[in-house]
C-alpha cells in the first residue's frame, strides 16, 4: 500500500517493541527503588528492581527446563508475590502464562493440564493435595512441578520442587532473548466458564495486555503514586487486569497481595498502607459495608472503590456511596473482552443499578434476541429502558475474538467483530445499559418473560434482606413459577414479611412476584462475583421435591 511517508521503522517498532514487558522494564529503570509489591502477611516488599531480578531468576530457571517460544507455563496461585513474579518471568523467554483457577477440583485441574500441556506448573502450597491428585490422574506430565507460597511449611510432595530452590542460584540479569517479540503473540491464557468441566481457554495477546492496561489507567485514572488492593483472585481477568499486576506494573503503581478476602483486613490495610484503589466483587462490597458500619475506619484516602463481575444493584450502590466512599466505579464485561461499559462516580446516583455506558475504545449495543440465530450488529432494540435484547460488544483493543482449539464456541460467540454475550439488557437514550439476566436464566411464566435480576433488585430494597437470588421451578399451570432465595440481615425475618413487601412493590406486577421462598445463609457465587443462577435452579428443583420451599 502506498503511503505519504516512510512507514517501515514505525511498523517494526510498533509491532515488536510496543509490548507489556517493555512497559514494565521502563518502570524498572524509572522507579527502580519504588515498591512494586507489598505482602502484608509476611511483612515483605519488592521494589521494581528487586521484582525484575526475581522474574529474571524465574525466567532462567524456566529456560533451563526447556521452556521457550509459545510453550505454556501454568500457575494455580493465590494472590501472592510468586504470582507477581510469574506474571513477568515467562514473557522473558517467550512463553505463554496460563492462569488456572486454584478453586478447581482435582478432576477439572487435570483436564486443564492435559489440554494446555504446560512444561512447568507452579501452584500454591495451600492446594498441594489437590495439585497432587490432579497430576496423578492427568495423562500429560509437566517437565517441572513447583510448589510456591508455602507459608505453613507444607511438605514438598515427591517429585515436586520448592519455589525458593527452583530459582536459587539463577542469574538476576535479563536473559538474552532468542526470539523476536510481536504484539500479536499470545502471552496470557485465561479460563472462562463453559458447559463442560473444561473451561474455555481465552488467548490474550501482547497488544491486548498493553491496551487493557491503558484502559484501566485512563478510566480510574491510575498513576505511579497509587497503591492497589484487588481482593478478587488474580487468575481471573478482572483480578489481573483491574488494578492487579497488568495495569499496576505497566504504570508503575504498587500492589498489595491478599490471598483470600477479609473485609476487616481490607479496610485495615487501606489505612495501614495508604491504598488508594480497592477492588472487589459485589458480594465483597456488601461485606465491606457491613464491616465498616460495625467498626468504621478512615477511608478518606480511597480514590476509588471498584467493582466488576456483575452490575451493582441500585440500592446497594447508593448504600456503598454513603458507607464506604462516594468514589464508586463499576465495570461490566467478559473474560474475553475485559470490561466494556463503565459506571463512574459522576454517573451516580442517577444511573445507579445500571452497568454504565461504553468504555472509551469499546462499543456496547443491545440488539434483538432470537432463539435460532444471531441478530445483525445493527439490529438494535429501542433505547427506551423497557425493550429487552442481547448485549453485544465490540472491543478490538482488548480481545483476540478467539478461543484455543474451540471453533464451535468461536462461531457461537463472535460475529462480524462483535462478541455476543448471552446477557439480556435494556438501554436508555444515553446508552446506559441495565442487565436483566442471561438468555438461559430467563423465566417464562404464563407466557410472560421474567428476568431474575429485576426481582432481586426489588428484594434488595427490603431493609432486612442482605442478598437474594431468583430462579424458577416447573409449574403445571404457569409452566414455570418464580422462586426467591433470600439471605436475611436478621434471623427472625419471615416469608410472610417478604410476601407483603413484594406485594406492595410498584415494580413487581403480580405475575412476577415469587410463588416460593426459602431463607438461607448464603447464595452461590463464582470467583468473580456473579450469581450462579444455573446452580440455584438445580437446587430449587430438589428443594421443591423435598418440601423446603414455602409458598407465598
Amino acid at each position: 500500500m502506498s503511503r505519504t511517508y516512510r512507514d517501515d521503522m514505525f511498523i517494526h517498532t510498533f509491532e515488536h517493541e510496543y509490548t507489556w514487558l517493555n512497559g514494565f522494564l521502563r518502570n524498572v529503570r524509572r522507579y527502580g527503588k519504588k515498591p512494586a509489591v507489598i505482602d502484608p502477611v509476611t511483612d515483605r516488599s519488592w521494589t521494581y528492581r528487586e521484582l525484575n531480578a526475581e522474574a529474571n531468576q524465574l525466567a532462567h530457571a524456566l529456560r533451563g527446563d526447556g521452556v521457550g517460544k509459545n510453550d505454556v507455563v501454568m500457575t494455580a496461585l493465590m494472590n501472592c508475590p510468586e504470582f507477581a513474579v510469574s506474571y513477568i518471568g515467562p514473557r522473558k523467554v517467550g512463553a505463554i502464562l496460563n492462569l488456572a483457577n486454584f478453586n478447581l477440583s482435582p478432576f477439572e485441574l487435570s483436564l486443564l493440564i492435559d489440554f494446555n500441556q504446560p512444561k512447568v506448573f507452579l501452584y500454591s502450597a495451600e492446594i498441594a493435595d489437590k495439585a497432587v491428585q490432579a497430576l496423578e490422574t492427568s495423562k500429560y506430565q509437566p517437565n517441572r512441578i513447583v510448589i510456591a507460597d508455602n507459608l505453613k511449611g507444607v511438605p514438598v510432595p515427591e517429585g515436586h520442587m520448592a519455589y525458593e530452590d527452583y530459582i536459587a542460584g539463577q542469574p538476576e540479569e535479563d536473559p538474552v532473548m532468542d526470539f523476536e517479540p510481536h504484539i500479536y503473540d499470545e502471552v496470557l491464557r485465561l479460563g472462562t466458564s463453559g458447559t463442560t468441566a473444561l473451561p474455555k481457554s481465552v488467548p490474550i495477546n501482547d497488544i491486548n495486555e498493553v491496551l487493557s492496561a491503558h484502559d484501566i489507567i485512563m478510566h480510574y485514572p491510575l498513576c505511579v503514586k497509587d497503591i492497589c488492593l484487588n481482593t478478587t483472585p488474580w487468575f481471573h481477568r478482572g483480578g489481573c487486569h483491574v488494578g492487579g499486576p497488568c495495569p499496576s506494573f505497566y504504570v508503575g503503581a504498587t500492589i498489595l497481595t491478599m490471598r483470600s478476602f477479609s473485609a476487616k483486613q481490607s479496610l485495615q490495610w487501606v489505612g495501614d498502607y495508604g491504598a488508594t484503589f480497592l477492588m472487589g466483587a459485589p458480594p465483597s462490597l456488601e461485606i465491606l459495608a457491613r464491616t465498616q458500619e460495625k467498626s468504621p475506619v478512615d477511608l478518606s484516602g480511597l480514590r476509588g472503590l471498584v467493582s466488576m463481575g456483575a452490575p451493582l444493584e441500585k440500592e446497594a450502590c447508593i448504600r456503598y456511596m454513603e458507607v464506604l466512599t462516594p468514589n464508586i466505579f463499576n465495570g461490566y464485561g467478559t473474560t474475553e473482552t475485559l470490561w466494556n461499559s463503565f459506571l463512574r462516580p459522576y454517573d451516580l446516583p442517577e444511573h445507579a443499578g445500571s452497568a454504565g455506558s461504553s468504555c472509551i475504545d469499546d462499543e456496547v449495543r443491545v440488539v434483538r434476541a432470537y432463539e435460532d440465530h444471531k441478530a445483525e450488529p445493527n439490529e438494535t432494540v429501542p433505547q427506551d429502558s423497557k425493550t429487552v435484547g442481547e448485549i453485544i460488544i465490540c472491543s478490538p483493543a482488548k480481545s483476540t475474538y478467539s478461543y484455543i482449539r474451540n471453533p464451535e464456541m468461536e462461531e457461537q460467540k463472535f460475529y462480524k467483530g462483535w462478541m455476543y454475550t448471552g446477557d439480556l439488557a435494556t438501554w436508555d437514550e444515553d446508552s446506559f445499559v441495565t442487565i436483566c439476566g442471561r438468555k438461559d436464566d430467563m423465566i417464562i411464566s404464563s407466557g410472560e418473560n421474567i428476568y431474575p435480576t429485576q426481582i432481586e433488585e426489588v428484594l434488595s430494597g427490603h431493609p432486612d434482606v442482605a442478598d437474594s437470588i431468583v430462579t424458577s421451578v416447573p409449574d403445571p399451570v404457569r409452566g414455570q413459577a418464580v422462586v426467591a432465595y433470600v439471605v436475611p440481615r436478621r434471623e427472625d425475618l419471615t416469608v410472610r414479611e417478604l410476601v407483603s413487601f413484594c406485594n406492595s412493590s410498584d415494580h413487581l406486577p403480580p405475575y412476577k412476584r415469587p410463588r416460593y421462598y426459602r431463607i438461607v445463609e448464603k447464595i452461590p457465587y463464582n470467583a468473580t462475583g456473579k450469581k450462579l443462577h444455573y446452580a440455584i435452579k438445580q437446587q430449587a428443583a430438589e428443594d421443591l421435591a423435598a418440601g423446603l420451599l414455602k409458598r407465598s
